[in-house]
């Protein structure tokens, strides 16, 4: 083989003039390698996996704002919107804002968009997966404050993207991905989910909304509050007689939860509990609401309303009932509109003595907040495996000593903060997964998830009019600022302990809290630090209970003698007991019960 003309170039010259033309040399051959192999280098890099999604004309009539979705599974046994969990069984999901698209534009998703649990589209593995897009719709609110903000609005379904009507998705289908190799997948939105119908009422529950006068001047558009209420027995059959009132708090209602009129329907599909490991849980839910309505009509359970509140806003299928600078005066509107109507249209005493409020998960945080905020106003709640009701222990993070809500820090390592477990310790998610599907699924706060949420209800309102962030959703770092004014205004614990004096003697009796030892989300730490302090105080002493449920996960009641998959189904049957000792042992003079009722009789019109 003939040597080549720089090598037989370079012996004819001096030494120095030889080093630089083989310097020269080896750069002219490296560029010419690299031109070889440029072209497929390049092709490389350029492949991207091109999702294009159609606003088809006859889904879209005008310029449309809301988070686009592109959903991915790997399981035909449902629709992937139906997939996406905090859980270990979640399927995947990717995000990224939508404004102003024009009826009939192909929107290409953007590939930097956030995703869980792979965070970008370039890293999913690729397979044969099936595909699904969903468009989640905002709409514009121009608030009371001056700041315009775009939001989902609660649709009556409870603020679920997956269900909400309106809403736009794809007909899924089984498509072949691979980012490395690139290619274009063309989806249209051209699915709408369908409008819900209102829940009948019957002889026990009714139904009503109101036009909240609050709600509706700190959004700058009309805003209802709804009320389902379970009716007592006898209520018709007595007009004279008047009744307590118990506000049973908790995630959205369709219909008064866990009360059915007829027996289990015989011909019901038993599905399988993967919580409970338990196969016809939905058998076992009927069976329990059945035996509720039986328990509810039988003559000698007490006699009283409970109603169940809805009241869904934009961030979330519930307002946390307190007044708060982002979601709105939801705690006066609840405390001073709703119930006073309640009280009004089914003969309720209508006075603080004679109201309750409990409930569990986020209904035990409301229930305790309710009683804190409005001390006057109830007569006792009831608390179950509440929502972090001290900031030192919100879940596995104390937002004012922890510089991360992530990790756990030392010198030499880090350790991810959990975020789910299972009554044996089992970790399901991280605190920073768990933050991660929420980013996926909106930006600004906008997920309708859990943590989001607390920050929407706990925060203050940041420049761009959405909820100042406790911490950067990608990185963990907390704000202090932040943190300092959750601390003022919505740590539970912290409240308690700087105002017991003037507390104190109103919550007297008062305070019941209930909670699994091995709560799934870490929720009794928080009790624990709560109780620490109500045990040690005697001036005055708190005089309630707090309860610990050995082994027991979320949404435990107290019941120490069912086992927790049975006594979250029962938390009407465990305390409306309680509240009528309660009510036997504080109803002011000339108040007496009869057949159920309470009737009241001036001390100068009673019977010597």
């Amino acid at each position: 083989m003939p040597k080549p003309l720089f090598l037989l170039q370079s012996a004819r010259m001096s030494p120095a003039h030889r080093v630089r033309w083989l310097l020269v040399a080896g750069v002219l051959l490296l560029w010419g390698g690299l031109g070889a192999f440029g072209p497929a280098r390049q092709a490389a890099a350029n492949a991207s996996l091109n999702i294009r999604v159609l606003f088809p004309k006859t889904r879209f009539s005008a310029p449309s704002d809301g988070r686009l979705l592109l959903l991915i599974s790997k399981d035909p046994s449902a629709e992937p919107r139906f997939q996406i969990s905090e859980d270990l069984d979640t399927q995947q999901v990717f995000g990224m804002d939508v404004n102003g698209v024009q009826p009939g534009q192909v929107v290409t998703f953007d590939p930097q968009a956030d995703g869980y649990p792979v965070l970008r589209l370039a890293d999913l593995p690729p397979g044969d997966y099936f595909v699904q897009v969903l468009f989640h719709r905002y709409e514009t609110f121009r608030r009371s404050d001056g700041h315009v903000v775009k939001l989902p609005m609660d649709r009556g379904e409870g603020q679920q993207w997956n269900r909400a009507p309106g809403n736009t998705y794809s007909t899924p289908r089984q498509i072949t991905l691979n980012p490395q190799r690139g290619g274009t997948v063309e989806l249209s939105l051209d699915q709408e989910i369908p409008p819900i119908p209102p829940p009948p009422d019957t002889k026990y529950i009714k139904h009503f909304k109101i036009r909240s006068e609050l709600l509706s001047k700190f959004w700058g558009r009309p805003m209802e509050l709804g009320a389902c209420v379970l009716l007592p027995e006898g209520f018709d059959e007595h007009p004279d007689l008047r009744y307590p009132l118990c506000v049973f708090h908790g995630h959205f209602p369709y219909t008064f939860d866990g009360f059915r009129e007829t027996p289990p329907d015989p011909d019901l599909k038993p599905d399988y509990s993967k919580r409970f490991k338990l196969t016809g849980y939905n058998r076992i839910q009927q069976q329990a609401a059945y035996d509720f309505y039986k328990t509810w009509t039988s003559p000698d359970f007490p006699r009283l309303v409970i109603v169940e509140i809805q009241h869904a806003n934009p961030y979330y299928d519930d307002s946390y009932a307190v007044n708060s600078a982002n979601v709105g005066p939801y705690g006066d509107a609840i405390m001073r509109e709703l119930i006073p109507e309640i009280e009004r249209r089914f003969r309720c005493i209508g006075q603080g003595w004679a109201r309750f409020t409990y409930g569990g998960s986020t209904g035990g945080w409301e229930a305790l907040a309710a009683q804190i905020f409005y001390p006057d106003d109830f007569n006792g709640c009831f608390a179950a495996c509440p929502d972090p009701i001290d900031f030192r222990a919100y879940t596995t993070v104390n937002i004012y000593a922890d510089d991360n809500a992530y990790v756990f820090g030392g010198p030499w390592k880090t350790v991810p903060r959990p975020g789910k477990r299972d009554y044996l310790g089992h970790l399901q998610a991280t605190v920073q997964q768990m933050n991660q599907l929420e980013l996926a699924l909106g930006s600004n706060g906008r997920s309708g998830g859990q943590w989001d949420i607390w920050q929407a209800v706990y925060s203050p309102v940041g420049p761009d009019g959405y909820p100042k962030p406790i911490w950067d959703k990608r990185t963990g770092v907390i704000d202090k600022s932040v943190a300092a004014y959750w601390r003022e205004h919505y740590d539970l614990g912290d409240i308690l302990r700087r105002n017991w004096k003037t507390l104190g003697p109103k919550l007297q009796g008062k305070i019941h809290i209930y909670c699994g030892d091995m709560d799934n989300y870490y929720l009794n730490n928080a009790v624990y630090l709560v109780e620490e302090f109500l045990a040690a105080t005697t001036d005055p002493p708190y005089g309630g209970e707090i309860r610990y449920g050995d082994r027991a996960e979320h949404c435990w009641n107290g019941d120490p003698t069912r086992p927790n998959a049975l006594s979250r189904l029962r938390y009407n049957e465990m305390y409306v007991p309680k509240i009528m000792e309660r009510l036997k042992a504080t109803a002011p003079p000339g108040w007496t019960m009869q057949q159920g009722g309470w009737v009241f009789r001036p001390k100068a019109a009673q019977k010597p």
